[in-house]
């Protein structure tokens, strides 16, 4: 349906964070909004279901907020900046690795809280109508219609409106409806490996145990462990490594001698006692990346966020790649006067290389983090392009500042980094080339002195002899 200019009705299908941000945005509008979320709703739940990996929030993320309002509060009040990595070694050692300049950084905040000042700042708009525990178990996304089933009742209602968006993560109901859509194109990858959550609680003090404006990474070549702050001083910590070794870890003995042999000064921060009991009451978690094209179905129907690129949390950029969608999504609205066929079209025509970069991005930094940031190539790098960024700010880019720190498309980022590596092995070829010619040159220049030293060295072994 083609509404220029007019006011719309919205079905959101998923009460995440991507879910509330977009009732919110499209409530600013002045759209009828009704929310349906599978789940209880996570402000009054005593237990939030679902990942709780710790956000790190950068630029992409803060422009949308800043658009409903949200951005200066949630940084100020409840953001933690992490200016640099803390890389752990396993002597104990630390090293920090900046992220950027001195005034960049990304801003640690926890996912619950998060989700509950998105849907109040929802709810508090008339245009939104938010339902919990509605589950979306089909329906005609040509039509702009789902049938919903209320939890505990096996009776199911259909509920019609001009747009519906699947906002329902990674096994989103609405994108297993495009699915069944001709020329649809999905794919999933399941990593070896998965994660654990854990915690370091906190001084006697009520202090950080810790450093707090940092990202902590215990990099292990093939695994990993990871630590975010958090307000109240205690540490989100994230064990990544493959399904088999922590299948391996069957007793608290052969679990303790794994910590102290790889995180022996974590041990002491987490506690024996509790990263035992931690660590046995949890079940590692798998990490899936989709990619699927197009995103949405005429003009009736869009994903966003997760159900349209879910990633792998390497990069820190799932929420911040999903807030963006919103954001960019609302520009379209704008740009093309309510028209939903137009704004649709080009959302999925735009969006899709950016997020099947940023998928594959994520991918690449797992390496980078669990293994490359202890090789002195890539410390090398590192301070190059860092150098070369203070140098010339506006030509070189890293490529994570390119991704954390800017707003170009992802796409662009992966190409501009692999223009920096040509520049770079062109640089060092003619380097290399220019140093052969200037010895060949001086050797040229000195060859007579030479011949001279090396007939006066066989005149004098004839004299010996």
């Amino acid at each position: 349906m083609e509404q220029d200019g007019g006011k719309i009705t919205v079905t959101i299908v998923g009460g995440g964070l991507v879910g509330a941000l977009s009732a919110c945005f499209f409530a600013k509008r002045g759209h009828k909004v009704r929310l349906y979320e599978y789940r209880e709703d996570i402000r009054t739940a005593e237990y939030a279901r679902g990942r709780s990996i710790n956000l790190a929030m950068s630029v992409r993320a803060r422009a949308a907020l800043a658009v409903v309002g949200l951005e200066g509060a949630l940084v100020r009040e409840h953001g933690i900046p992490m200016r640099a990595r803390m890389i752990h070694s396993r002597n104990g050692e630390r090293r920090a690795i900046p992220y950027g300049t001195s005034e960049q950084c990304i801003y640690s905040v926890g996912r619950k809280y998060l989700n509950e000042v998105l849907l109040t700042a929802a709810e508090k708009n008339p245009n939104v109508e938010l339902y919990f525990q509605h589950k979306m178990v089909g329906g005609d996304l040509s039509k702009g219609e789902i049938n919903v089933e209320v939890e505990g009742s096996k009776k199911q209602m259909m509920v019609k409106a001009d747009l519906v968006i699947g906002a329902d993560g990674a096994f989103s109901s609405v994108r297993k409806q495009l699915m069944k859509q001709p020329l649809f194109n999905y794919s999933q990858t399941y990593i070896e490996h998965g994660y654990m959550e854990l915690c370091i609680p906190p001084k006697k003090s009520g202090d950080f145990a810790m450093e707090a404006n940092y990202l902590h990474i215990w990099p292990r070549g093939n695994f990993m462990m990871i630590a975010l702050p958090n307000q109240d001083c205690s540490w989100t910590v994230t064990l990544f490594m493959p399904f088999e070794q922590f299948k391996s870890l069957d007793t608290p003995q052969k679990l303790l001698d794994f910590f102290n042999h790889f995180y022996p000064d974590a041990v002491p921060l987490i506690g024996e006692d509790r990263l035992v009991k931690d660590f046995f009451e949890s079940k590692p978690s798998p990490l899936v990346s989709v990619k699927c094209k197009p995103y949405h179905v005429g003009s009736s129907a869009i994903i966003i966020g997760d159900a349209a690129h879910a990633m792998v949390p390497f990069y820190g950029q799932g929420m911040n790649a999903g807030f963006e969608d919103c954001h960019i999504f609302d520009n379209l609205m704008t740009k093309h006067k309510n028209n939903l066929k137009k704004a649709l079209e080009e959302f999925s025509d735009y969006r899709n290389p950016d997020a099947e970069a940023i998928c594959n991005l994520a991918m690449y930094n797992y390496i980078e983090m669990r293994d490359l940031v202890n090789h002195p190539s890539f410390l090398l790098r590192k301070k190059f392009d860092m150098f070369a960024h203070w140098l010339m700010p506006n030509f070189w880019i890293p490529l994570y500042s390119s991704v954390t720190f800017s707003h170009m498309r992802y796409s662009l980022c992966i190409k501009n980094r692999e223009w920096q590596d040509k520049v770079l092995h062109r640089s060092m070829y003619f380097l290399s080339f220019a140093t052969i010619l200037g010895i060949s040159a001086v050797a040229y220049k000195c060859q007579d002195t030479i011949l001279n030293i090396y007939t006066s060295m066989i005149r004098s072994a004839h004299q010996y002899f």
